[in-house]
């Protein structure tokens, strides 16, 4: 329930929020989610991801629904997909925005696993 009212009037999103629970979920069965305010969390001992509705990036660029995926790297991941923030030394976040199930490709997975993991390279 608090899943569907996060993604309240946006099914859109709510559809590509469910696809990424699926495969975080398949990767990492004992993962932990939980719904505030403005960011669902994935959690496995520690949070590893977070979904939102932030807009990282200029309307133009973003697709039409859009999911905003979040996590931290060791190092900056070199991608034109990810909008990327230093936070402390060898710490960073980095912001992905999705609009279509298929963007939740293999690189996508890698990033995720690299988070999850501390110390495993993408």
């Amino acid at each position: 329930p608090d899943v569907l009212f996060f993604f309240d009037g946006q099914p859109g999103a709510l559809a590509l929020y469910e696809e990424l629970a699926r495969r975080l979920l398949a990767e990492y069965p004992s993962t932990r989610i939980r719904v505030k305010k403005t960011q669902i969390g994935f959690y496995d001992g520690r949070l590893y991801a977070c979904a939102s509705l932030t807009p990282v990036r200029r309307k133009a660029e973003r697709p039409d629904p859009f999911l905003t995926v979040t996590f931290s790297l060791d190092t900056p991941a070199p991608s034109p997909r990810l909008v990327c923030v230093p936070v402390r030394p060898n710490r960073f976040t980095h912001h992905a925005v999705i609009g279509a199930p298929s963007d939740i490709d293999g690189e996508m997975m890698n990033w995720l696993r690299a988070s999850h993991d501390p110390g495993r390279h993408f």
